[in-house]
């Protein structure tokens, strides 16, 4: 197990109408099409980030994927990213690929090529769209902790990313890096 995959699906949506983990599109729930796009990358196990309608989210898991409940969601978006940190601290991965729930046309391609250079406990890296950052992100093991210390309310790892020099994949040319913030 080199890599560990953490889709973030806590939040309660409020922007779209109730929790975004419940959505689908076209029949696939967002959280299968996370959870898909992780493991495709190679990461296993994955880890589902859940608080909100948590207990309507684990019907849609898919098999293998992993629950991890964020008691504190609705402290904002740093608390679901520090808990499936610690989640994945029980694990021997050298680094985490985290991705959100509401990005349901992330393509293969972006993780193939967020995922092509080797990964390292030391790797800093995340998905750059027309020069401006996107996800997913990849976190190595040696940033895990530091990372999850400046975190705060509803804000996620970038200021950290930013910091320390994460390396930038440009994937502009495979995707538009639209989230489905809006109601359904």
């Amino acid at each position: 197990m080199d890599l560990v995959g953490i889709v973030l699906a806590a939040g309660a949506g409020s922007r779209a109408g109730g929790p975004k983990v419940l959505r689908s599109a076209g029949g696939v729930p967002w959280v299968v099409r996370a959870v898909d796009r992780l493991r495709e990358g190679g990461c296993d196990p994955v880890l589902v980030v859940v608080g909100a309608g948590a207990d309507e989210a684990l019907a849609l898991l898919p098999p293998g994927a992993v629950p991890v409940h964020a008691t504190d969601w609705a402290d904002g978006l740093s608390a679901s990213l520090r808990a499936g940190l610690a989640a994945a601290e029980g694990t021997d991965a050298r680094a985490v690929v985290m991705s959100l729930v509401d990005l349901p046309t992330l393509p293969r391609s972006v993780v193939a090529r967020l995922l092509h250079e080797p990964v390292d406990p030391r790797t800093l890296r995340r998905v750059v769209i027309d020069g401006a950052p996107s996800h997913p992100v990849v976190l190595g093991r040696e940033h895990w902790v530091a990372a999850a210390a400046t975190l705060s309310g509803d804000l996620g790892a970038g200021g950290y990313l930013r910091t320390h020099g994460a390396q930038g994949v440009e994937c502009g040319d495979l995707w538009d890096g639209a989230d489905s913030d809006g109601p359904p």
